[in-house]
């Protein structure tokens, strides 16, 4: 049995980097064989449940030595970003520092909800439908992003990691991406792009052009007056 918070993540490539090599061989392998068929790639390796800045250089100097390796057996070279899934509040509060290695952010926010609340996503459903009925939360958060808590660090995590890297490319990985009120607040807080399960593309984009249309808006109506 390995828990939500176990034997996972950067934690597994720490403790076994051969996996870490292997996956990114496997990454790099594809992206130069498909590259010498004439077809673009942008490979973007993320390295999950970074909490330490040091964590994600260990990870970070596999990931590049073995693309190295592999131009130089391959021949070619093709163009990668190495970043980190935000995930864990530690990580959203050391932004800045976590950002000198990492080149772009994904929120995984699915378990940054569940780190922030100290919910196991596990057995939360023994406590969440009592919650709700008691108007102790208003929503469950797995659903939508908790603005207040979850959201704050989202925002102290931009914030911060554009402080070292000001193009640092960010995003959301999960099931909020494809939630309407969440996209909308991803809109708000600078993010790149959302990312969701395939069935709930089309409402993701319909929310992000709402929300976009909605900020022009209130743009071009601050102008008027």
């Amino acid at each position: 049995f390995n828990p939500m918070l176990g034997h996972r993540g950067c934690r597994l490539g720490i403790t076994y980097p051969e996996i870490t090599e292997m996956q990114a061989r496997a990454i790099f392998e594809a992206a130069v064989a498909v590259e010498k068929e004439g077809i673009k790639t942008h490979a973007e390796v993320m390295i999950p449940l970074i909490a330490t800045v040091k964590e994600m250089a260990n990870q970070g100097a596999i990931v590049r030595r073995v693309a190295e390796e592999v131009f130089k057996e391959k021949g070619k070279r093709v163009h990668y970003l190495v970043g980190t899934m935000i995930e864990l509040p530690r990580a959203c509060l050391v932004a800045d520092e976590i950002a000198k290695e990492a080149e772009f952010f994904s929120f995984g926010t699915n378990d940054l909800t569940q780190t922030t609340f100290g919910f196991s996503r596990d057995d939360v459903n023994k406590v969440l439908p009592t919650y709700l009925a008691e108007g102790i939360l208003k929503q469950d958060p797995f659903a939508a992003i908790d603005r207040d808590g979850v959201g704050e660090l989202v925002r102290i995590g931009i914030e911060r990691g554009r402080k070292t890297r000001p193009n640092l490319e960010v995003g959301i990985c999960g099931e909020h991406g494809g939630e309407p009120s969440s996209v909308e607040f991803c809109h708000q807080v600078g993010m790149d792009y959302v990312s969701c399960s395939p069935f709930r593309v089309l409402t993701a984009r319909l929310a992000a052009a709402q929300a976009g249309a909605s900020e022009k808006l209130k743009i071009e109506g601050g102008r008027t007056k």
